[in-house]
């Protein structure tokens, strides 16, 4: 029990579930995105692990950064882009990719004449509202940098979906109609689809898929698992039994003594809290999976510990195992007890938890 908890990445599961979204994914090419620390499964051990995928997608400067110096030689796609002369410089000298959304980005490449250096996508704001040139901008933005005095080496155009995990599809598709429009006779490749686009099918024909979420065994849609479509959990969170404790009926537990137990109960103490990324919405009842069964947790979740019910529950002493999602419990089952999404939890692992290849 030298370590309390951890979280178990499961490379195979990642390379397995890259499998599955290359086959989803037909003749497009994958984007493995890799940004928020690999969604909290290791930046740079998750991107060696999946070296074959086409290309990796980050959100900053400092993550691409990572992945070169770590000897990823793949195509690194800057989400954000970059603002200033210095990051231009440090993009370059790492032939990092650039995503174009903002006027003064253009502007950055006019002043330092740099383009020539980089492979650069536009990204086009078909109504997500947050990053990327309105359709009735980007012409402007695309004849301004086709005029810049040293073209882009490769020239790319994205989008992104805002509501692709609703199963209806209308605003996706109005999305797709206005990037297909904006698009018409450039007959430049296109990265439109996340995770959730891909699993659903929309946009076949796009050149690149972005999966984030299912690359880690996750699904993006509120009604099914990630085990619906194949894929499998990467990363398994852990913990032990720190002590059990004998419960009288009308007893309280915890901070607050939220729980009062309806009968006399064990309850096993387990080394898990919100400092570790085990939040504190957690929900009475929110299931952890000790032997095999699912125990309730009781009362809140503190910093180091939480409680959970685990009477009738033979064979649980100091030291048992106890996981609070991944292999035996998918992660969004336990987001929904949480009020929150897959995608939360993962990231939210702290950094006291030591990951732990498999």
């Amino acid at each position: 029990m030298s370590r309390l908890i951890r979280a178990i990445i499961d490379t195979q599961a990642l390379r397995h579930n890259l499998n599955v979204i290359r086959a989803r994914a037909g003749r497009a090419r994958v984007i493995a995105v890799v940004k928020a620390n690999a969604y909290g499964h290791g930046l740079v051990s998750a991107a060696l692990a999946i070296q074959d995928a086409g290309a990796f997608a980050v959100a900053r400067l400092e993550e691409g950064m990572s992945l070169r110096a770590a000897g990823i030689t793949a195509r690194v796609i800057l989400l954000e882009g970059v603002f200033s002369r210095s990051q231009l410089e440090d993009a370059a000298q790492d032939q990092l990719d650039l995503v174009i959304h903002d006027t003064r980005q253009i502007e950055l490449l006019e002043q330092t004449g740099g383009a020539a250096r980089f492979a650069l996508w536009i990204k086009i704001d078909t109504g997500m509202n947050r990053l990327g040139f309105a359709p009735r901008d980007f012409p402007a933005a695309l004849k301004r940098i086709r005029m810049l005095r040293s073209a882009p080496r490769e020239l790319r155009l994205m989008t992104h979906l805002a509501c692709a995990d609703e199963r209806d599809g209308e605003v996706t598709r109005a999305q797709l109609e206005r990037f297909a429009a904006a698009c018409e006779g450039l007959r430049l490749e296109t990265s439109v689809v996340n995770s959730a686009g891909l699993l659903c099918g929309a946009a076949p024909d796009s050149h690149w898929v972005r999966p984030g979420l299912a690359l880690y065994g996750a699904s993006p849609f509120e009604d099914s698992t990630a085990a619906d479509f194949g894929l499998q959990p990467v990363m398994t969170l852990v913990s032990s039994v720190l002590t059990v404790r004998e419960v009288s009926k009308g007893e309280r537990v915890g901070y607050g003594g939220a729980w009062t137990a309806p009968r006399a109960a064990r309850v096993a103490i387990i080394a898990a809290g919100y400092g570790d990324g085990v939040h504190r919405s957690f929900a009475p009842g929110t299931p952890v999976l000790i032997r095999k069964q699912r125990a309730p947790l009781v009362g809140r979740v503190s910093m180091d510990m939480i409680a959970v019910d685990v009477t009738g529950i033979a064979g649980i002493d100091v030291g048992t195992p106890a996981i609070l999602w991944g292999e035996g419990l998918p992660v969004e089952e336990v987001a929904r007890h949480a009020g929150t999404i897959p995608y939360e939890l993962l990231c939210s692992v702290s950094q006291r938890v030591p990951l732990e290849p498999r």
